[in-house]
């Protein structure tokens, strides 16, 4: 498995569990950031030529004999026809994140097409369509599933890097403000944990001259924001001034949802209607692990913790099953 590069790393977190078909609300923030990804990616690999604060693109990212398709998708509408194009690090992530819907579409075919390639990302069906209530319906629904051995590489290490004392890699720096602008902080980190990593963003900005331009920097919209005060109402942390967004959460609420699903028969204990729900999800195609066996169980669909509780839904007549409920961090 090939070293991945910043933006391909940061989409492996950002597509799993994604829609593949339709563009979300989630998902169009998840794609704005995985464009600043690309500005980052492209900036820490030197493409930028800098004269005081002012960012060039050098000749040579786009002239490429073997052209990265994904850049190009991100950095031809930002040249827009012209040879050069100069700006500093905030115009380029701004401009970046703000491509009309059908070159973020296009950014996404690219990205996830190269990450395709490489055995890194599959679409297969959603859990979401496994519902009762969905299944029932006839409707296809399909999503992203990261390879799960590198999304759990990724993951980790990014929690250790940022969790544990001592210095960090410029690239774990920008992991960490992408995290931030794309809510997917409560994905990765628990409530005490992000108390910690609010006090290491602060050190960061104190210490990097990365953090320290990147982290007052935000990319996202007034909606998202609108939304994230609305959730903020009774959820409040005492942050740094370049930790108060991490509790931007929103995007997560939608990426992995509880779901009901029916067993087809009636079972009298709650492990033989767990083993015919997890045998059902199987040969949907979806990748289990049971973590935790008891009353309520705790399983992993794909890269996503679950709860899973025995649940009845009373209809004409009882019916029965497991509710899966998404465990925080992920």
């Amino acid at each position: 498995m090939t070293d991945l590069k910043l933006a391909q790393s940061f989409s492996i977190m950002a597509l799993n569990a994604q829609s593949s078909l339709h563009m979300t609300t989630v998902k169009k923030v998840a794609l704005r950031s995985m464009a600043a990804a690309v500005i980052l990616e492209v900036y820490l690999d030197g493409g930028f030529a800098q004269t005081e604060n002012k960012l060039v693109l050098k000749n040579d990212v786009l002239d490429s004999s073997r052209p990265i398709l994904y850049r190009e998708a991100i950095l031809k509408p930002l040249l827009n026809k012209n040879d050069q194009v100069e700006g500093e690090l905030k115009w380029w992530l701004t401009r970046a994140s703000k491509l009309s819907n059908k070159k973020l579409k296009k950014f996404e075919h690219a990205i996830s097409d190269s990450l395709m390639e490489e055995g890194l990302l599959e679409v297969i069906p959603s859990l979401l369509g496994s519902d009762m209530y969905f299944d029932s319906s006839g409707v296809e629904i399909k999503e992203y599933r990261s390879n799960i051995e590198a999304y759990t590489r990724t993951t980790e290490n990014i929690r250790a890097e940022i969790l544990e004392e001592g210095l960090v890699t410029d690239e774990i720096i920008c992991m960490l403000w992408l995290l931030r602008e794309c809510g997917c902080m409560h994905d990765f980190f628990s409530r005490n944990e992000l108390e910690k990593v609010n006090s290491r963003m602060n050190e960061f900005y104190q210490s990097s001259l990365l953090a320290k331009s990147l982290f007052p920097i935000q990319i996202r919209h007034g909606l998202e924001l609108g939304i994230k005060q609305f959730l903020r109402m009774k959820k409040k942390f005492a942050m740094t001034y370049v930790g108060s967004s991490i509790n931007f959460f929103f995007p997560m609420l939608e990426r992995s949802q509880a779901v009901f699903i029916e067993t087809e028969s009636w079972f009298t204990n709650s492990t033989q209607r767990l083993n015919e729900v997890i045998k059902r999800l199987v040969s949907y195609g979806h990748e289990v692990t049971v973590l935790e066996k008891g009353s309520i169980s705790t399983i992993k669909i794909d890269n996503v913790v679950y709860e899973a509780a025995p649940h009845f839904v009373m209809m004409r007549v009882p019916i029965q099953g497991v509710r899966l409920v998404p465990r925080r961090p992920i």
